[in-house]
């Protein structure tokens, strides 16, 4: 990074941290929704409702078989033109929190599927309920499973959090883009937020480690 950089990314630090700041509202807002997305897709994928399962099944093919950006446009350009305007924040956190969540349900159904049979077999007998099997014997065991994964994609959601920008949320790509416009110092202002956005990722990743660690004592 040259001399000149350096000084533009200074100068221009304050707007890079706001659209930090902003980059973990929406992936913060964006991750809390995917979870919801993820663990009701994951249960209605496992249902013995077949229409259930279809509505999740068809859920999870369409989202995960279109591009973000696609499902991006069609909601914050698509959507309007049939009266609706959809604000640009919203827009936002529900495409990236809906299509992470695709990802999360085949998470969640995979670990749950995980769990040994003959587990949920034996709360049966000794007289628990579906409800009650599932959820003081076979999620305990498959959160653990899911967490490896669950890092991974929230990791990607963070990453994916850049293209909100393009539906003119001002997060940390698009404050930089700003920036550079002014300064046309690229290389400095590119360097910057890549270790800011690596900085995130790493963050998650080690929050997902240290819980990770302390879960697994549980089930030893």
């Amino acid at each position: 990074m040259t001399a000149a950089g350096f000084a533009a990314v200074i100068q221009w630090l304050p707007l890079l941290l706001g659209g930090a700041a902003r980059t973990l509202e929406v992936v913060v807002l964006a991750l809390m929704l995917g979870i919801v997305c993820g663990l009701a897709g994951g249960l209605a994928r496992l249902s013995h409702h077949r229409a259930v399962r279809g509505i999740a099944a068809a859920y999870v093919s369409v989202v995960r078989g279109t591009p973000f950006v696609v499902q991006l446009f069609l909601i914050y350009y698509g959507i309007p033109q049939l009266g609706l305007p959809v604000p640009a924040m919203l827009a936002a956190v529900g495409t990236l929190g809906v299509y992470s969540g695709a990802y999360q349900t085949e998470i969640v159904r995979g670990a749950i599927q995980s769990v040994d049979a003959g587990q949920r077999e034996a709360a049966l007998a000794l007289g628990l309920s579906r409800a009650q099997t599932l959820r003081f014997v076979v999620l305990p065991q498959a959160l653990l499973r899911m967490l490896p994964p669950l890092g991974n994609e929230f990791v990607a959601l963070t990453k994916n959090s850049a293209l909100v920008s393009l539906v003119t949320v001002r997060e940390l790509f698009l404050s930089a883009q700003m920036a550079i416009s002014s300064t046309f110092q690229d290389f400095a202002f590119f360097l910057t937020i890549g270790a800011m956005y690596y900085a995130m990722t790493s963050v998650v990743a080690g929050v997902t480690r240290v819980m990770e660690r302390r879960l697994s004592v549980y089930l030893r």
